[in-house]
């Protein structure tokens, strides 16, 4: 069943080729909140020390309810755990909505028992999650969010404000290290991810944005949006059966960019590069040794754990927080993978990573 099914994926894929489906989105030229807000640099975002020691007099307490399980969930809890340990802010839950909606209600609902005075999160769904998490708000939590915005919900009312990555500065990162990779003049293959998701459709807008401003030389094959991760083998092995030239493809983020590096292996093609968002073990190994993967932008999760607990704390205070927030990013290649893997994580690469780029 699973072979019958690729097939036909990839037989309609290759249809869908041919009729040149563009990627979706308008221009943009930096990033802006999910009502067009302006950004705030993370660097802006502070306690004064007299601000830091209200803090630690109040014996506040926090809660962080994530979306999933990965290593940038685990490094922006590291960083949100250290600012708040520093504050005097007791963390009192810790939760994991496995992306699921439903869970995600459970547990705010679990999380609402402790009380908590700041709540950061990212909500899964916008549209339950706004009935889920609006009871916490009327209960008095200060609500910080990664990157999604709660239906209807209103700045200063319900929430705090918005943390999440420049989506602009990633998008251009990227269609640098494709430009470079291609030397400026190739083809390449571009995968967008075919869903209304405010990060990854600004992120991917901003790569075409920027290839064609700075890198009009770059020839784009073919776009191709997809919906389902799982799908990244597939469709890759329908863009480079119809595109025997592409020298390179974007893929929107690590999983998916693993099903395309699976496709280009399959097919025998290890002179295609792979050019991908956010750092993922089995990305980073392909990398070290010197295979597809030649670049991936990564945010700098561990900074926006500590700034989403400064933004919660100031809220509390009764401060006043900006509404959207940005956090850097960095060009990763095999010359410092290492170190952009601690910088962004804060701890060293796998094993077998290291391994890999000693050789």
């Amino acid at each position: 069943m699973l072979a019958m099914r690729s097939h036909c994926l990839l037989a309609g894929l290759i249809a869908t080729l041919l009729l040149g489906t563009p990627a979706h989105g308008a221009d943009i030229t930096t990033t802006l909140g999910p009502n067009g807000e302006q950004p705030t640099p993370y660097t802006q975002v502070t306690l004064t020390p007299a601000q830091e020691e209200k803090v630690r007099a109040q014996d506040y307490t926090a809660a962080i309810l994530m979306h999933t399980t990965s290593d940038w969930s685990s490094a922006l809890i590291k960083g949100a755990k250290d600012k708040f340990q520093e504050l005097n802010v007791k963390v009192v839950a810790v939760t994991d909505a496995e992306f699921n909606a439903n869970k995600q209600k459970t547990d705010v609902e679990t999380v609402m028992a402790m009380a908590p005075d700041i709540i950061l999160t990212l909500v899964v769904d916008p549209v339950s999650g706004a009935a889920a998490f609006r009871p916490a708000v009327q209960q008095g939590s200060k609500l910080v969010l990664i990157s999604n915005l709660p239906t209807g919900f209103e700045y200063g009312k319900d929430y705090a404000g918005i943390v999440t990555d420049d989506l602009f500065e990633m998008g251009g990162l990227a269609a640098d290290m494709l430009a470079r990779t291609v030397g400026e003049q190739g083809k390449i293959g571009f995968i967008y991810h075919e869903a209304n998701y405010y990060v990854t459709n600004q992120r991917d807008q901003a790569v075409l944005t920027h290839l064609a401003k700075r890198h009009p030389g770059v020839q784009i094959l073919a776009r191709q949006g997809i919906a389902n991760a799982n799908d990244g083998e597939v469709v890759a092995s329908a863009l480079i059966t119809q595109h025997p030239d592409i020298q390179a493809i974007y893929a929107p983020w690590d999983s998916i960019a693993e099903g395309v590096v699976a496709a280009t292996r399959a097919a025998g093609r290890s002179d295609i590069k792979v050019i991908t968002m956010d750092l993922g073990a089995a990305n980073a190994l392909d990398m070290a040794k010197g295979r597809n993967v030649a670049g991936i932008v990564t945010d700098l999760p561990y900074d926006l754990g500590q700034t989403l607990a400064t933004m919660g704390t100031l809220a509390k205070l009764g401060e006043r927080t900006p509404p959207f927030v940005t956090v850097s990013a960095d060009a990763v290649t095999r010359d410092n993978l290492a170190e952009a893997w601690q910088q962004a994580l804060r701890r060293d690469p796998p094993a077998a990573v290291t391994k890999a780029l000693s050789q």
